[in-house]
């Protein structure tokens, strides 16, 4: 039988040539060839590696505290400061700067002194305060009778003058810190400079401080300066009570500066002030890392509160009739017994330090 027209082979039908375009329909065209593609990481890869990430980082901050710390506590000076006298409520730092000066011009005082005496408390109730003592203040030494208090250092050593401070204030020193005032200079330039303030103009012999206040007011200024900025007293009209406040200003800023986080991201600059502060630091006996830890940041906190000062004075010009030692800063009431009182009862406010 002849085949029909349009009929296809057995086997074919329904089967088109990929040459032979199918009648209205338009011509295909041919696929372009493409790219594999690339498998999308997943979020739990992605979040797997960031906390891995955050793992290692941590690993190595832990690792480099953990450096520091035993660096730090290994490099103290320490020595035997404590009375053993009972404890009173809260923690108190008695920290002192010592007057080794290494070349410049000591005062009318003899032999080794207390350039700067200050009583930093932490009450119970979590007040925090710093208190500076003028190392002028007129108070009993014990077994050497009425003097000014850092002669105490200069009779007895860190141990009476933390006796005599126990005896003025009512409170038990639990620490002690001293600072060597050459000290301050070098932990001044471990952490970049500090700014400091001034209102007047300043040409110091005996310090070797010269103040501009063409230059401004607050100026910032390395360890040279700083050191002279701290010690300078004659030419301040509040004399020994106005060097206590800018000795506190420098100690201030350096703690400031070394706890911000420009010092915690940079390695050179920790190790600096590492280095600087066990070389300038000495402690008592029982003080660790964590006990100074605690104290910058007690520091911190009474410096950010306002709660710093002098105790209330009754004459900066006070000249014991019994006593040949000159001219010294009588506190109100000789003791101030309620200052100290509100001190250790964390109920001081900024009007309690002296206003003048």
């Amino acid at each position: 039988m002849p085949a029909r027209r349009g009929a296809y082979p057995v086997g074919t039908q329904g089967l088109q040539s990929p040459e032979e375009p199918v009648p209205g329909r338009p011509a295909l065209e041919p696929e372009p060839s493409r790219s594999p593609r690339r498998p999308r990481p997943s979020w739990r890869r992605i979040l797997r590696w960031t906390v891995i990430a955050i793992v290692v980082i941590l690993a190595l901050i832990a690792a480099r505290v953990a450096w520091l710390w035993n660096d730090v506590s290994s490099q103290l000076h320490r020595i035997d400061a404590l009375s053993g006298a009972a404890d009173t409520p809260g923690e108190t730092w008695l920290i002192v700067g010592s007057d080794a000066r290494g070349g410049v011009i000591q005062d009318d005082t003899e032999g080794a002194r207390a350039d700067s005496v200050m009583l930093l408390h932490q009450a119970e109730n979590g007040q925090t305060s710093l208190t500076s003592l003028p190392r002028d203040t007129f108070v009993d030494i014990p077994e050497y009778g009425e003097n000014k208090i850092n002669a105490a250092y200069s009779f007895g050593g860190p141990k009476l003058l933390v006796q005599t401070v126990e005896k003025l204030s009512g409170l038990t020193v639990d620490h002690y810190v001293e600072v060597g005032m050459t000290g301050v200079s070098q932990m001044v330039d471990a952490v970049g400079g500090v700014d400091v303030c001034l209102d007047y103009d300043v040409a110091d012999e005996d310090s070797g401080l010269v103040w501009d206040t063409s230059q401004g007011q607050c100026q910032t200024v390395d360890g040279t300066k700083a050191l002279a900025y701290s010690r300078m007293r004659k030419s301040d009209p509040t004399g020994d009570v106005g060097r206590g406040l800018r000795q506190r200003a420098v100690i201030s800023a350096v703690v400031s500066k070394a706890a911000s986080p420009t010092t915690a991201i940079s390695f050179s600059r920790q190790d600096a002030l590492v280095d600087a502060g066990t070389n300038a630091l000495t402690v008592d006996e029982s003080a660790g890392t964590m006990s100074i830890a605690r104290m910058v940041l007690a520091f911190r906190s009474a410096s950010g509160d306002g709660l710093t000062g002098a105790p209330p004075i009754e004459d900066t010009a006070y000249s014991p009739e019994d006593a040949d030692i000159g001219e010294t800063v009588l506190l109100q009431d000789t003791t101030a017994p309620d200052f100290f009182s509100r001190l250790r009862d964390g109920k001081l406010t900024a009007a309690d330090f002296n206003q003048s």
